[in-house]
């Protein structure tokens, strides 16, 4: 009963909505969730981004156990990136522990989280012309390049993720869509999903021992999202993509750049 009780119904209500997003846009939720947590409910944003990458690894597990029964989950490409990523976020997250005390942390990752937001606006509003562009100048590419490019790609993630739990979902796909143009996109899909979990399982962790993640928060967050994302899964087919990405998009530009100011 008591652990019940300590379920906060505004952060469970947060998470419904974020959920509803997700499940319609796809976008992952650490860019909607952590800059909620710390603009509207005032969370310390080394926490917001500790607890809400461990509700990202909760809710893309779900995802992944559909990607892979589904089979369009591509472990290659997902080997690659953790093979960047892993490395990335635990070096990352050891010089935030070597400074987590100082003021320029708390800093660091505010401005980190407003630039991510713009960009990630930018790769969800521009996503096709992004693409069609960089796709036309690397259709020379070489398989072993692709590969390199790959794990480049893992470790920038590796850093963002660890830094502000945002990157791994629009940021991450939109440059696997360039990597590899003949791919299916479902598989592209399914790898970043896939790919997303250990990253943000790992980055979470780190954060955890840290002492900068917050159970109850988390647990409350979960308790609206995980109906959050199904009922929003069921509303995708009937939302017109043309209007929930530049919505979408203009939203995170907004939440970034206060963040930023």
């Amino acid at each position: 009963m008591h652990f019940i009780a300590s379920i906060n119904p505004l952060y469970s209500l947060s998470g419904l909505l974020v959920g509803v997003l997700v499940g319609l846009t796809g976008v992952g939720g650490g860019s909607l969730m952590t800059p909620l947590l710390v603009l509207l409910f005032g969370i310390h944003p080394t926490t917001a981004v500790g607890t809400d990458l461990l509700y990202a690894a909760a809710t893309k597990t779900v995802g992944t156990g559909v990607h892979g029964y589904k089979g369009t989950v591509q472990w290659t490409i997902v080997g690659r990136l953790a093979m960047g990523s892993a490395p990335a976020t635990i070096i990352t997250l050891l010089i935030l522990s070597r400074f987590r005390q100082a003021a320029a942390v708390s800093a660091l990752i505010t401005s980190a989280l407003g630039w991510a937001l713009l960009v990630t606006a930018v790769a969800i509003l521009f996503r096709k012309a992004i693409v069609a562009f960089f796709q036309s100048r690397t259709n020379a590419l070489s398989p072993r390049g692709a590969a390199g490019l790959t794990v480049l790609l893992g470790v920038i993630l590796g850093v963002l993720v660890a830094l502000t739990s945002v990157g791994a979902g629009a940021l991450g796909m939109t440059v696997l869509l360039v990597l590899y143009p003949k791919m299916d996109v479902a598989k592209l899909v399914g790898s970043d999903i896939a790919h997303a979990v250990p990253l943000t399982l790992l980055a979470g962790i780190g954060h955890w021992m840290m002492g900068s993640v917050n159970w109850m928060l988390l647990v409350s967050l979960l308790t609206g999202s995980i109906p959050g994302i199904i009922l929003g899964s069921l509303l995708a087919a009937r939302t017109p993509d043309g209007v929930l990405r530049p919505v979408l998009a203009g939203t995170l530009a907004l939440v970034g750049g206060k963040l930023l100011t």
